[in-house]
């Protein structure tokens, strides 16, 4: 991949949709990495036709130059540009500004290219030339229904959209991935406004999302881009405050812990942020899944055999050394662990493997897709050597998450939860837990329970749960 520079410039038709749609030509076959402001001049010396709007762009590409440029030429004459008049007004122009380090030789004489790439490069000084006017990257009508008052002036909690699916590029195990990511971003509204920007907040998460991939000594991370889009939306929405939880399915590679065999296991990643007037706070998390074993129903088997074994000559003695050789019959059911943390400043970065670890070791077992007969039999004896009620798992994790990040301070946050996906009950078994680690710490050193616990939204700062 080689590093590039393009302006995109048109002065024909509709100039904001046509650079617009060269972009997103573009974007199948380059990684487009920053994106200036529109920018409107005057034509050139010498070019005909109204004013020219212009952009800037920098991307990476695959290929060489003159794969570049038949690229962009395939890219313009889609949009239905014309050479056959040099200086022509023109739908759009693409510009190679830099290239590969290699910098136009004419790039210091078109102020035009020059001041939008100083907005998105440091190392080029911007000109300012007053005759290049930065112009509002979007279309404006005098309407703004969304601004007006309401005819009934009663603020609301939640108002946004939810289902928005995009691709994302995070760093999980500390290699650079792609998912398919969730979100669903809601605002307060105050009793003096209509009504939010429904559209704003795609736009908002497009925008987000490139500023946050684009911090090159600090990886993309779900909370940074749940923090980032958070802000965001107070910021431009004029919102109290703003809730935003993403969640991406995410695979790490395990091995079958008898044949070897290797496989990707998929997870659940979890981000949430709240901002308001007062700043921003986080929690990043995930959930798993693997198996647990009821030792209620273990107990009474074994209260049972030890019975049918004295009954049938066995002494109690013998019946016991039996028994405890032995893995216990019961039944088993499918769990889902989830844990979320957050750290007080986000000042700790926390690995998602790490928390994969402590939801699935929590359990009676993990579990894995593929499974050859000695797995199958490792994972049910291990299960069965090691029942769980979905209590049992809940206090599992609290506690090696604070065993396993006893250097946090007693503000970080916690929530736990367990879902048995139960096979001889027709319902569900659930259990949670939430709190600070300076209260349970407190529970765990003096035994007093603490009625009271700070719950997600109290922590996050918001009205209720994200």
């Amino acid at each position: 991949m080689v590093s590039v520079a393009i302006g995109i410039g048109s002065n024909l038709g509709d100039r904001q949709a046509n650079i617009l749609a060269a972009l997103q030509r573009l974007r199948s076959h380059v990684r487009i990495e920053r994106v200036s402001a529109f920018y409107e001049s005057a034509p050139a010396d010498g070019a005909g036709g109204p004013a020219f709007l212009n952009i800037a762009a920098t991307l990476a590409f695959e290929g060489s130059q003159a794969d570049f440029l038949a690229l962009i030429g395939r890219v313009e004459y889609a949009l239905g540009r014309s050479h056959a008049q040099r200086l022509a007004a023109r739908l759009v122009d693409i510009d190679i500004l830099r290239f590969d380090g290699a910098t136009h030789p004419n790039l210091n004489d078109r102020p035009y290219n020059l001041v939008p790439l100083a907005e998105i490069d440091p190392t080029v000084i911007d000109p300012g030339d007053s005759l290049v006017v930065k112009r509002t990257r979007s279309l404006h009508f005098s309407t703004d229904r969304q601004d007006d008052e309401p005819e009934i002036r009663l603020s609301l909690n939640r108002v946004g959209v939810s289902g928005v699916r995009r691709i994302v590029h995070l760093e999980i195990d500390e290699k650079p991935r792609v998912y398919v990511a969730e979100f669903s971003m809601v605002a307060d509204l105050a009793p003096d406004r209509a009504g939010v920007h429904m559209s704003r907040f795609s736009e908002i998460l497009e925008e987000a999302a490139l500023d946050v991939l684009a911090q090159e000594d600090h990886p993309a991370r779900v909370e940074d881009l749940a923090q980032a889009i958070a802000s965001e939306i107070v910021r431009t929405q004029k919102a109290i405050r703003a809730d935003v939880r993403l969640q991406a399915q995410f695979g790490l590679e395990r091995w079958t812990p008898v044949s070897g065999k290797r496989g990707e296991e998929t997870y659940t990643l979890i981000g949430m942020a709240h901002a308001d007037a007062n700043g921003t706070r986080r929690v990043i998390g995930v959930e798993a899944e693997g198996m647990t074993a009821c030792p209620c129903a273990q107990a009474m088997v074994r209260e049972h055999s030890l019975r049918e074994l004295i009954d049938a000559g066995f002494t109690e003695t013998d019946a016991n050394r039996a028994l405890d050789a032995l893995p216990g019959a019961t039944h088993n059911q499918r769990g889902r662990g989830s844990v979320l943390l957050g750290v007080p400043n986000g000042r700790q970065a926390l690995r998602v493997e790490d928390l994969v670890e402590i939801v699935e070791s929590s359990m009676s077992s993990e579990t894995y897709d593929l499974l050859k007969r000695p797995d199958e039999f490792f994972v049910v004896n291990k299960a069965h050597h090691n029942p769980k009620f979905v209590e049992d798992v809940v206090r599992g994790i609290l506690a090696r998450s604070l065993d396993m990040y006893a250097d946090l301070p007693d503000e970080t946050f916690i929530f736990a939860s367990q879902v048995n996906y139960e096979s001889i009950h027709k319902h569900d078994a659930f259990a949670e837990a939430f709190g600070t680690f300076g209260e349970f710490r407190e529970e765990l050193r003096s035994g007093r329970y603490i009625k009271q616990k700070q719950n997600l939204a109290a922590w996050l700062g918001a009205r209720d749960e994200v």
